[in-house]
């Protein structure tokens, strides 16, 4: 990926880093990556672009590495509620502790584990301008 893109707003996708997926899925047997591009998925079965995840119903344990702009609040919506309906969802997401989504959708309903340092995301050689959070809903 091209570092310029990376640190600017030209782009909202950013793909897990495998070494981190891995150290999570030892955790979480994840059945379904709800947001993905046929080239990076975690799971065998996947919601891509196409098919709309937000539009789809999210079932068994479901990872979740969204598009990080403002359709962000949707799929942290859409995790909250999959979950009150039985899924379990691990969502890789930019810790934004100030936002509405994080307060309406996160803050008190969900398990928050805050990462240390900053991920390389799509094996980009530089760190992520921002800072993360493996967020956990489950009934």
């Amino acid at each position: 990926m091209n570092t310029e893109v990376m640190f600017s707003s030209a782009t909202d996708l950013w793909s897990t880093p495998q070494e981190y997926f891995d150290s999570v899925a030892r955790e979480f047997p994840f059945t379904l990556d709800v947001c993905a591009l046929p080239e990076n998925t975690k799971c065998q079965k996947f919601f891509s672009p196409e098919d709309d995840g937000l539009l789809q119903q999210w079932e068994g344990v479901c990872w979740m590495n969204p598009p990080y702009g403002r359709v962000i609040g949707k799929w942290v919506q859409k995790a909250y509620e999959s979950a009150k309906e039985g899924a379990i969802v691990v969502g890789l997401l930019p810790a934004r502790t100030d936002t509405k989504w994080f307060h309406d959708y996160i803050y008190g309903k969900a398990e928050i584990r805050f990462i240390r340092g900053r991920l390389k995301f799509g094996g980009c050689a530089n760190s992520a301008p921002f800072p993360s959070m493996l967020v956990i809903w489950k009934n």
